[in-house]
């Protein structure tokens, strides 16, 4: 491309974006306990997924726990989290909060503690 004239994005290369800018932000506070820890998207969820809960029958990601030399792994999934967040800053919001439950889940704690703006933003 010329200089000056913007690259074209695909929708998940932006979503990849929504997710590394939520990672980054919760990184500033728990640097420590997110050594190693791998961040994913995945674009839907396995099938027979067991992170399903009553109010949403399909998840919206998942913590896979660190298994042997495998790190944990947070996964976002990609088109579910769209489906939810039409609007641009929706979405943004959405995924930060995905990511926030994800890692609170991780960590054994609450997301308001993992995000303390977290209880302010929902």
């Amino acid at each position: 491309m010329p200089p000056g004239v913007p690259l074209s994005r695909t929708r998940a290369q932006r979503f990849d974006d929504l997710v590394l800018d939520a990672v980054e932000h919760l990184e500033e506070r728990w640097s420590d306990q997110l050594v190693g820890v791998e961040f994913a998207v995945e674009d839907v969820p396995p099938a027979g997924s067991d992170a399903t809960s009553d109010d949403d029958p399909v998840p919206l990601g998942r913590v896979v726990p660190a298994a042997g030399r495998e790190p944990a792994r947070v996964v976002v999934y990609r088109r579910p989290v769209e489906a939810r967040g039409s609007e641009p800053q929706a979405l943004a919001d959405l995924v930060h909060d995905v990511v926030v439950e994800q890692v609170a889940a991780l960590l054994g704690m609450d997301p308001d503690v993992v995000d303390p703006p977290y209880d302010d933003e929902t």
